[in-house]
């Protein structure tokens, strides 16, 4: 069975800890994969593809924000692995930044390694449901295209200049895209598909 464990790269510059959580996590199933400063987990997250992110933030080399703002911008299609930073940090500015950059969640020191594994199993779940449905639903070529514009705040008037269609085709394909993808409006349209991977904004 070891086939289907899950990855897990944990980067974090105590090595105590580090061994720790790695004891922690291999004994509920998973993968551990480590490394020891921001530097060296960036580069291993490209080496090991990992099934999740656990980061420390205040690290050599690269910090934990930094870790996630350098992935999020060179590299979109590690945007659907979850990435949850674990920290001594306790005080609201420091969650805010890890949010706003991106981070699924935020766990701090001493870690409950039950609430730990729990927000794991549920952070790797929701990802297997949005490949469940992506894989079912499928898109034309010309829904792509004109959600694509949406997602990106053009109107439908807008998109259908920049694409050369009638506006009256650009809402056909957009709320055919829409009833594919069971949401009620562009706006909700555009976000899922976003979420599973189905256009880049």
């Amino acid at each position: 069975m070891a086939g289907t464990r899950k990855k897990i790269l944990c980067i974090e510059d105590d090595r105590e800890m580090a061994a720790l959580i790695s004891e922690e996590l291999v004994e509920h199933g998973f993968e551990i994969k480590q490394a020891y400063d921001g530097g060296a987990g960036f580069s291993a997250i490209f080496k090991t593809l990992p099934d999740l992110v656990l980061c420390d933030i205040n690290m050599p080399v690269m910090s934990g924000f930094e870790v996630l703002e350098h992935l999020t911008k060179i590299t979109p299609r590690f945007n659907n692995v979850p990435f949850i930073f674990l920290t001594a940090l306790t005080d609201r500015w420091s969650e805010l930044k890890g949010r706003q950059l991106g981070a699924d969640d935020y766990v701090t020191k001493p870690i409950d390694f039950d609430i730990l594994v729990s927000i794991i199993n549920a952070r790797l779940a929701h990802v297997a449901r949005n490949e469940v449905w992506t894989k079912e639903v499928q898109l034309n070529d010309r829904e792509i295209e004109t959600l694509t514009w949406a997602a990106r705040g053009k109107t439908s008037a807008e998109t259908a200049k920049i694409l050369g269609f009638p506006k009256r085709t650009v809402d056909f394909h957009i709320d055919n895209a829409r009833t594919k993808l069971g949401v009620a409006t562009r706006t909700q349209a555009a976000i899922k598909a976003i979420a599973g991977r189905l256009i880049e904004p």
